[in-house]
């Protein structure tokens, strides 16, 4: 799981590459680890051809909802997952609200909200 923090009135899509970039090696399986995710999904606010050209440069597939076209992509089927994860981060009462000042202190706060999440997702597996 990857977070980053902004100013509240920042584009989702200029992010984009800098949250890809930021997804941790994943392991598990035996060899080595994967760097980067097979593919990554977005709804209509992600739709721009210079960044489906970067991803596709680094060898991920782009599933982007396209702008003035009907809907009906089916990328609403796997959203849900990215609004849970949003609404157990909303659990957590310094995430929900925020109370710091400081962009460090609330960061810290958000990535102890995502490993406790990783963690309770995780947990019913390691036992």
């Amino acid at each position: 799981m990857a977070v980053r923090l902004t100013e509240a009135n920042r584009h989702d899509v200029t992010q984009l590459i800098a949250l890809v970039e930021a997804i941790p090696p994943v392991r598990g399986k035996v060899g080595r680890p994967r760097q980067r995710p097979a593919c990554v999904q977005g709804d209509r606010a992600y739709d721009s051809e210079p960044h489906r050209r970067h991803l596709r440069t680094k060898g991920i597939a782009s599933v982007l909802a396209r702008r003035r076209t009907p809907h009906g992509s089916g990328l609403g089927v796997f959203r849900w997952v990215v609004e849970r994860t949003i609404a157990w981060l909303h659990q957590f009462r310094r995430l929900r609200i925020r109370y710091e000042r400081r962009d460090d202190l609330h960061e810290a706060f958000l990535q102890l909200g995502c490993a406790l999440i990783c963690w309770n997702f995780l947990e019913p597996s390691l036992c």
